[in-house]
C-alpha cells in the first residue's frame, strides 16, 4: 500500500491540504491538492476505476527519490482496478513524469488524459527505451509544452509503447506543425483528434508523410487554419486507411485548377462551418455521411450512389436538394434553411429515406406546400422538431400557424382530383343518354308513320 501511495504521490499529490472524494456508484474519485498529512484521503482512491487530481505544483518534487519495485509491490499494484486517470491544473516538470511513468507497466491503466496542465523542462526518456505501457489512449488538452519539433529522439525511446497506442488527441494546445517523424512512431493509431490547434496547409504534408500513421482511420482537424480544400486533399491521400475526416470549423475554400485523390476508404466527411457557398469538389466517392451544415450553400446538387447520411441544416438553400442521384439516402436534415416546399414526391418513389429534419423553414402553407409537409409526416420521421417547428410563413393570413393544422382541402388543392372524376361522369352520363335516345327513337318515329 505504501508503494501505491508513494506513486500516487510521486506523480503530483503532494501539494497543500486537500481531500480526495470517492462516488462509489460511478467508481471514480477525485482529489484536490494533497499533502502527505492526508494520505488516507489518497487510500480511499484505491478502489476505484477512474481518478482525477487537480491542483498543484510539482517542481519541488523533482529530486522526490524513486527506486525500483520490489516483487510485493509489484504485484500490490497489478491488483489495482484503475483503469483511468486524469491529471488537471497541474505544472508538471517532464523529468519528474519520465521517471515515473515506467511504473504504469505494472497497473492496468488504460487511459490517460492531461488537462490545463503545463509540462515544463526537457525529460530523460532513456529509461522508457523498450518499456512497455498498458496505456492505450492519451489525451492532452489545453497544455502547453516545448515544441514537438526536435524531440524525435525523444518518442524513440517511447516506440516500444507509442507504437501500440491506439488513440491520441492533442486539443486547444496551440500546435503548429508535427513532425513527419513522430509520425512513424504510432504504428498502430486508429484515431487522432488535433482539433483547435494552430495546424496550417503548409504543415499538413509533412504531419502525414509516407509511413505515417499507417493504421489511422480516424482524424480530427476541426477548428485550425487551414484554407485549401485541395492542399488537404493533398496531405492525407497516403492515409490509406482513413476512414473518417473532421474538416468543420475551419474556412475552406476550393482551387478549381488542382485536383486530387481522396483515400478511398473515407466513408464520413464532416465540412460543417467552413464557409462554403458551394459544394466543393471532388468529394470522396465512396461517402456514406457527409455534414455540410452551418455553411452559405444556395443549392446542393449531389450524386453520390453510397450516400447515406446527408446534414444540411443551417444554410441558405431556397429548396430541397433531389436526392434522386442517392439512391441509398436514408437521413436528410435541412433544419433552418429558406426551404417553402418538401418534395414528398420524390421520399415517396424512393422509398429508402426515413428520417427526415426540416424544421424552421418559412413554409409556403397553399396546397402544394402543407400538404407535402403533411405528406412527408406520414411517410418519415420528421425528427423532434415536429409538429411545434414546422409554421406557416405564407399566405399571410396562415402566418405563424403549426403545418399539421392546415386544413388541406382535396377540392381546393387537387382540383384534378375532383375534376376528374366529376368529367369522367359527366362522360358516362352522356354516353348512357345517348345510348337510350339511340335505342328509344325507333318507338317515338313509329306512330308518326301509321298516321
Amino acid at each position: 500500500m505504501n508503494v501505491a501511495v508513494l506513486l500516487l504521490l510521486g506523480l503530483g499529490l503532494l501539494e497543500a491540504e486537500g481531500r480526495c472524494f470517492f462516488n462509489r456508484t460511478q467508481e471514480h474519485c477525485v482529489c484536490y491538492s494533497l499533502s502527505q498529512e492526508s494520505l488516507s484521503s489518497i487510500i480511499q482512491c484505491l478502489p476505484a476505476s477512474v481518478v482525477e487530481f487537480r491542483g498543484g505544483e510539482l517542481e519541488r518534487y523533482v529530486a522526490f527519490p524513486i527506486s525500483d519495485l520490489d516483487p510485493s509491490a509489484i504485484e500490490m499494484l497489478g491488483s489495482l482496478v484503475i483503469r483511468k486517470i486524469i491529471f488537471g491544473d497541474l505544472l508538471v516538470p517532464e523529468i519528474l513524469l519520465a521517471r515515473v511513468l515506467r511504473f504504469f507497466s505494472y497497473t492496468h491503466v488504460q487511459e490517460l488524459v492531461f488537462e490545463s496542465c503545463i509540462f515544463e523542462g526537457r525529460g530523460n526518456w532513456a529509461e522508457m527505451a523498450g518499456q512497455d505501457l498498458p496505456i492505450l489512449s492519451l489525451y492532452f488538452h489545453n497544455v502547453t509544452s516545448a515544441p514537438l519539433t526536435g524531440r524525435e529522439e525523444n518518442f524513440s525511446s517511447l516506440s516500444s509503447w507509442l507504437e501500440t497506442l491506439q488513440e491520441l488527441a492533442v486539443t486547444a494546445s496551440h500546435v503548429t506543425s508535427l513532425p513527419c517523424g513522430i509520425g512513424r512512431v504510432f504504428r498502430a493509431l486508429h484515431s487522432l483528434d488535433m482539433a483547435r490547434n494552430s495546424l496550417g496547409d503548409e504543415s499538413l504534408m509533412p504531419a502525414f508523410c509516407k509511413g505515417a500513421f499507417p493504421q489511422l482511420q480516424v482524424l480530427s482537424l476541426q477548428r485550425n487554419n487551414l484554407t485549401s480544400y485541395h492542399s488537404v486533399c493533398k496531405s492525407v491521400q497516403l492515409l490509406r486507411e482513413l476512414q473518417h475526416l473532421d474538416l468543420s470549423q475551419n474556412k475552406l475554400m476550393a482551387d478549381p485548377s488542382s485536383s486530387c485523390q481522396w483515400p478511398v476508404a473515407l466513408r464520413i466527411f464532416n465540412l460543417s462551418g467552413t464557409g462554403l457557398d458551394e459544394v466543393l469538389t471532388p468529394l470522396p466517392p465512396s461517402l456514406e455521411v457527409l455534414d455540410m451544415s452551418c455553411n452559405h450553400l444556395h443549392a446542393v446538387d449531389i450524386s453520390l450512389s453510397s450516400l447515406k447520411k446527408l446534414f444540411l441544416s443551417q444554410n441558405m438553400l431556397q429548396a430541397a436538394p433531389s436526392i434522386r442521384n442517392c439512391p441509398m439516402l436514408d437521413t436528410l436534415h435541412l433544419d433552418n434553411n429558406s426551404i417553402t416546399e418538401l418534395p414528398w414526391d420524390e421520399v415517396k418513389l424512393l422509398g429508402r429515406l426515413w428520417d427526415v429534419a426540416a424544421a424552421g423553414n418559412p413554409y409556403n402553407c397553399s396546397c402544394s406546400g402543407a400538404g407535402g409537409v403533411q405528406a412527408l409526416a406520414g411517410l418519415v420521421h420528421l425528427g423532434q422538431g415536429w409538429p411545434q417547428d414546422y409554421r406557416c410563413h405564407s399566405p399571410p393570413h396562415y402566418q405563424g400557424r403549426l403545418v399539421k393544422d392546415v386544413l388541406v382541402s382535396a377540392l381546393q388543392c387537387n382540383s384534378a382530383a375532383v375534376i376528374v372524376p366529376v368529367c369522367v361522369a359527366l362522360t358516362l352520363l352522356g354516353v348512357a343518354g345517348a345510348i337510350y335516345l339511340v335505342r328509344s327513337r325507333p318507338r317515338l318515329v313509329r306512330p308518326c308513320l301509321r298516321v
